[in-house]
């Protein structure tokens, strides 16, 4: 295994050398140039360079692996019955390693101590398709790991969150770490939003997301990791009232948010550049990293299209029509909401204040939308009632007026207790059930000496 993988990564080298003469409508001049210049740079022959060309152009990635010239493994190093045994134990428990796989074929008797090599029963097995990783892979539940693009963009967004550098923005100049946050489109590789924010919180993905959504629609479905500033209610909710699909990734599947980390790694390219730069504020570090973005990423051929369009251009040429919210449906879904119980006086504490919700809900569960920018009027919901605005109680000198009894819960005149009759009738039939069966009293004197 370990001549196999040498043997590839030659056989990579030598694919990354030939890459600039497998450019289609390459015309034979530039080919003559291409070619001199590689041999200078690496001291092949042309004649070298020919037979490597035709090799890949023949049998692809294998054509270019080096030929071992040593013994090549022999069938009969290894039993077909042994090898058999050895399948069997793996498919028993997928976990077995080769040493303990040999070790239960010694202590069995199908093979002597030190008959059969380590190296050589991995190797078999592998070729076969029972090696480590091949279990591990059909083991394992959920999808495979494999490469998947939307058609149309605005159907799937991509966010993440990643680590950014110190700046000197904290209390008296002392140094914090800032992060950056961005929403990426599957389709075109398009970054619809990104910025650096001072914190890591619920807050910035907000932010992010509705910037995303006012300038370039609103998506079909969005696809987060795991993170806690991604499963909240205040997610739940916005993606519902806009009627957005909100799909999580399996824990502990980093694969599944491919398209989003390798941007990440593309834009440790900008964080070496700007830590040349030094900039002392969050603005200017957002200001180069804008015209990065940019200049860099968006207006670049991206490798994932078959005619190396940029993400720009292939997000504005995508026929599909883009839906952009009502700015109120917009506002409405990106407000937050809580749920609090209405106390007996028909208010509610909410962040260290009162607001007042109204009497006949006393004692209910009310659902709390509010802007976390101001908490001067709230609105109320309740099942079966239309919204409606609360403002903080402002408590005064004086007691208020008591508001007017409603005519439904207003006294009804009666003409007699109904608890005194019903009690009545109940004590007469308990003393009738209690009375004694003998009356002492009833009887004579001479009765009660005989």
């Amino acid at each position: 295994m370990k001549d196999q993988k040498k043997a590839e990564a030659i056989a990579s080298v030598r694919v990354q050398l030939l890459s600039p003469l497998l450019a289609e409508g390459l015309d034979p001049a530039k080919a003559r140039e291409l070619k001199q210049r590689i041999c200078e740079q690496t001291g092949l022959s042309e004649r070298t360079l020919r037979r490597y060309l035709a090799k890949y152009r023949k049998e692809g990635f294998d054509g270019l692996k080096p030929r071992g010239k040593g013994r090549q493994p022999s069938e009969a190093a290894l039993p077909a019955e042994i090898l058999e045994q050895a399948i069997l134990l793996r498919r028993e428990v997928p976990g077995r390693s080769v040493a303990q796989i040999i070790q239960i074929l010694e202590w069995e008797g199908h093979v002597q101590p030190g008959q059969i090599k380590r190296s050589t029963l991995q190797e078999r097995l592998a070729q076969r398709g029972y090696s480590t990783r091949h279990m591990r892979m059909y083991a394992e539940s959920g999808v495979a790991a494999r490469r998947f693009q939307q058609r149309h963009r605005n159907r799937l967004w991509h966010s993440d969150i990643k680590y950014g550098p110190y700046l000197p923005i904290g209390p008296n100049g002392a140094m914090k770490q800032v992060f950056l946050v961005t929403f990426i489109d599957d389709a075109t590789r398009f970054v619809l939003h990104g910025e650096f924010y001072p914190a890591m919180t619920q807050s910035v993905v907000e932010d992010c997301f509705r910037q995303a959504i006012e300038k370039f629609g609103v998506p079909e479905a969005v696809y987060f990791d795991n993170g806690k500033q991604y499963r909240t209610k205040w997610m739940t909710r916005a993606c519902s009232k806009l009627g957005i699909r909100l799909l999580f990734a399996k824990p502990y599947s980093p694969e599944a948010t491919g398209k989003v980390e390798r941007f990440n790694r593309v834009v440790d390219a900008f964080l070496s550049e700007a830590a040349l730069e030094k900039p002392k504020t969050l603005a200017r570090l957002n200001e180069l990293f804008a015209v990065w973005l940019s200049e860099c990423y968006l207006n670049k051929p991206h490798a994932a299209f078959k005619n190396r369009m940029s993400p720009e251009s292939a997000y504005r040429s995508d026929p599909k029509a883009i839906r952009f919210a009502d700015p109120d449906v917009l506002t409405n879904a990106f407000l937050h909401c809580e749920s609090r119980r209405v106390d007996k006086s028909g208010c509610i504490s909410f962040v260290g204040r009162k607001y007042e919700v109204g009497l006949p809900f006393i004692g209910r569960m009310v659902d709390v939308v509010y802007d976390p920018a101001d908490l001067t009027e709230i609105t109320i919901e309740y099942e079966g009632h239309e919204p409606w605005r609360a403002r903080e109680l402002v408590i005064g000198e004086r007691a208020g007026k008591r508001p007017p009894l409603p005519d439904h819960m207003g006294a009804v005149p009666a003409d007699s207790s109904r608890l005194l009759t019903a009690a009545e009738e109940r004590h007469r039939d308990r003393r009738e059930q209690q009375a004694p069966a003998v009356a002492y009293r009833r009887v004579s004197k001479e009765e009660r000496h005989v």
